[in-house]
């Protein structure tokens, strides 16, 4: 991602900065864990540096272009989550820290699961009313939040890090609020399908569909055909 693009907004630049900083901020972590051999967070470190360049792999593969605000989030989530709540010990510092995170990750994941329903319903192939895409995303973003509990599972046994601290209690109050952040995005989903409303979702949603001109060529196709026989009707 180019930051200096003429395309971008001053908003966009600066979340692309601050993704930069991040990275970099790992990187300078890197350096310092090599140099005091903490090899444990050293290989933690390491990891989450690669996955923060995971949204990065996923437009090249599949050609999608994700909006820089989507992108920001993801990165940010596996930031302040992997590295400040794990690595440095924040979830322990701070006692709403995981529970902010996860209903953050909630709203994100819930939009995802949106704009997925929502690229197979613009692009035919499937049916759907707005009930049934609120549901979808709601128990996405819930499907995705317990595989992260089992992620969370698996570093705590493998590498000795203490991402569900209190075990059982943690993860269900992780998937409580995750269900909280997932149901705010259903219900915002519900209406914006119904209406379809100016809000900040409809926005990130315009966002992507006009980065992705690819994966709904029929709904500008239909846009434009209406528009004209509007203008048609006017002048007879």
């Amino acid at each position: 991602m180019h930051i200096f693009a003429k395309d971008r907004t001053l908003y966009e630049k600066i979340q692309l900065s601050i993704t930069h900083l991040l990275r970099l901020t790992l990187a300078i972590a890197i350096f310092f864990e090599i140099i005091n051999q903490r090899w444990t967070l050293l290989f933690s470190t390491v990891l989450i540096l690669m996955i923060t360049f995971i949204p990065l792999i996923v437009e090249k593969k599949y050609k999608i272009h994700l909006p820089v605000e989507f992108t920001f989030g993801i990165i940010v989530f596996i930031y302040l989550s992997l590295f400040l709540g794990s690595v440095r010990k924040y979830y322990i510092y701070f006692w709403w820290w995981d529970g902010l995170l996860h209903t953050g990750s909630g709203i994100t994941l819930g939009f995802a699961g949106f704009i997925i329903l929502y690229m197979l319903y613009r692009s035919r192939k499937m049916k759907a009313n707005p009930f049934w895409f609120a549901l979808f995303s709601f128990f996405f973003a819930i499907g995705i939040g317990a595989l992260w509990e089992i992620f969370e599972f698996g570093m705590d046994q493998i590498f000795g890090m203490n991402m569900q601290e209190t075990g059982l209690v943690d993860t269900m109050w992780d998937l409580i609020v995750d269900s909280l952040g997932a149901l705010l995005v259903a219900v915002v989903g519900f209406f914006y399908f119904k209406y379809e409303r100016e809000s900040l979702f409809s926005r990130l949603l315009n966002k992507f569909i006009k980065s992705n001109p690819r994966f709904f060529s029929k709904m500008q196709k239909q846009k434009t055909y209406k528009y004209q026989k509007i203008q048609n009707n006017k002048h007879k």
